[in-house]
């Protein structure tokens, strides 16, 4: 299913977001930038994209690392996933982190991150003295592998 997806461009140098493939789930984000910036190793910068867009009411905008700039760059989302709000409407920004061991540069235009729309359920949270029960019970992080 395709949605039309309001996008301002508040740069002119802004790229509207692409997806690479017919069946690509992300649409790559570009980074919009008068030259290249280079990202230390440990060091976060928040990359501007020099876009702004409303997303559906009901949906997410979700921002992932793409896998070949975490992979050859080790350069991804210092938050791991950005989530945008259907209601903000300010410029999407990625804080990229260099995870790796040598300054990385990002070039203007450069592919940044990749958004995913995707809908979510707002929980109505209540507050019970039990819940209910399960095989997995209070098992915690790995508790479901293999021995």
């Amino acid at each position: 299913m395709i949605y039309d997806i309001n996008i301002k461009k508040l740069d002119d140098k802004a790229i509207i977001p692409t997806y690479g493939s017919e069946y690509a789930a992300g649409a790559d984000l570009y980074a919009c930038l008068d030259s290249a910036v280079d990202i230390e190793p440990g060091q976060t910068v928040l990359i501007h994209t020099g876009i702004a867009m409303e997303i559906p009411a009901g949906y997410a905008g979700l921002v992932y690392a793409r896998s070949g700039l975490a992979s050859k760059k080790g350069l991804a989302p210092a938050n791991k996933v950005g989530v945008i709000d259907a209601d903000y409407r300010g410029e999407i920004m990625v804080a990229l982190h260099n995870h790796g061991t040598q300054a990385q540069p990002v070039e203007p235009g450069e592919r940044i991150a990749q958004l995913v729309i995707a809908p979510y359920i707002v929980g109505a949270f209540h507050q019970v003295d039990e819940l209910s029960e399960t095989v997995r019970g209070e098992g915690g992080f790995g508790s479901t592998g293999s021995k």
